[in-house]
Formats: C-alpha cells, structure tokens, sequence
C-alpha cells in the first residue's frame, strides 16, 4: 500500500533527521510506502499547484492532506484556505485516492514569537487554526473523508512543562513531537494499514 503525505515543514520535517519524520516512522511501523510531499513554508495553493505531479501522478492508496498554517501567517483568508482544501480532496476522489485531512497542530505562541517574532501575531494563528478545524471537521463529515485530528489530540497532550521537548522553535516538532504525531495515527481505527 502507498500513502502520500502532502504539506509543509510539519509535513516535511524541519530541522529533523529523515529517519525520525513521523512520515518515516508511520512508514517503518505499517511496513507500507509513504511518500513524503511536504516542503517547508508551502502553503493550501502551493500544495495545490501541484497536487497532480507529487500525489495523483504517484497513485497512491492514500493521501493525506495537511497544510494551512503558512496560509495564516501570511494572511491569507480562511476561505481561500478552505477552497485549496476542498479541491484537493475532490481531485484525489476523481482520481480514485482516498483523501485523509489532518488538522495542523497548534503553535506555541510564546516560543514562535521569540524565533519568528517578525512574522506575525500567533495568537491569532492559533485562533484561525481552531476555526479551520471547525470546518474540517464539518466539511469532513459532509464529503465522507476521513480526519486524523493532530490539533485536538496533540493540544490535549502539550502542556507548560514538555513545550520545550515537543517544539523546536514553537511552530516544528522535534523527534519526540513527531513521535507523538504516529502515535495520533496508530490510535486511528478506520485506516486499512493500521489493522
């Protein structure tokens, strides 16, 4: 079976040995093909404008499909995000992929800002992230296309005392981050390669 996994550096791995990506470490645990698309600072319409070349061109089983953070740094508006998106999952429909939406973690607002501080307000970030959660988790249920909630699970896991063990610098994850992003995979139970 082969998955590709499209996005940005949470996808691709920023600043992380290949070895201890989460896409790496899904793709050594399931014993199936995972394809990592992700490139750092990539954005909904970036991943887009090449959707057929890195996913439908590689016919892959699966395609999971994570991004929008880089949007929101950026400004750009949550509609426009959410168009990327929903083109994505109909492309991979029409295309006899099936379509995985992960909703991006959460920053940390107080870390970001110190690595990245000329960027942008990631408290607001992070309040744009839960209302495109919002409309995953809607659109999902609408489009039939299955969710694995990164946002949810892992804010319900970061606190205070282990930021510093989970972020590199606020917005990536370090190896033990990206652990815990396999293990919000392994505790799905409606994917094929994980029975």
């Amino acid at each position: 079976m082969k998955i590709v996994c499209i996005g940005d550096s949470l996808t691709y791995g920023f600043k992380v040995r290949r070895s201890e990506v989460w896409t790496k470490l899904m793709e050594n645990k399931y014993d199936i093909k995972v394809l990592n698309k992700g490139i750092n600072g990539d954005s909904t319409g970036g991943m887009l404008s090449r959707f057929y070349r890195d996913v439908v061109d590689n016919k892959p089983f699966y395609v999971l499909i994570m991004g929008g953070a880089n949007d929101l740094i950026m400004g750009v508006p949550l509609n426009i995000i959410r168009s990327n998106i929903s083109t994505m999952v109909h492309q991979s429909y029409g295309n006899n992929i099936i379509p995985i939406i992960g909703t991006q973690p959460l920053t940390e607002p107080y870390m970001a800002q110190k690595y990245w501080s000329s960027i942008t307000n990631f408290e607001r970030v992070n309040k744009e992230l839960l209302k495109l959660r919002k409309w995953i988790m809607e659109f999902s249920k609408i489009f039939n296309v299955q969710v694995i909630d990164f946002c949810k699970e892992l804010d319900e896991k970061i606190t205070e005392e282990n930021t510093k063990d989970i972020y590199i610098d606020g917005l990536h994850f370090t190896p033990k981050g990206n652990e815990m992003m396999l293990n919000v995979i392994s505790a799905q139970d409606n994917l094929r390669f994980i029975k």
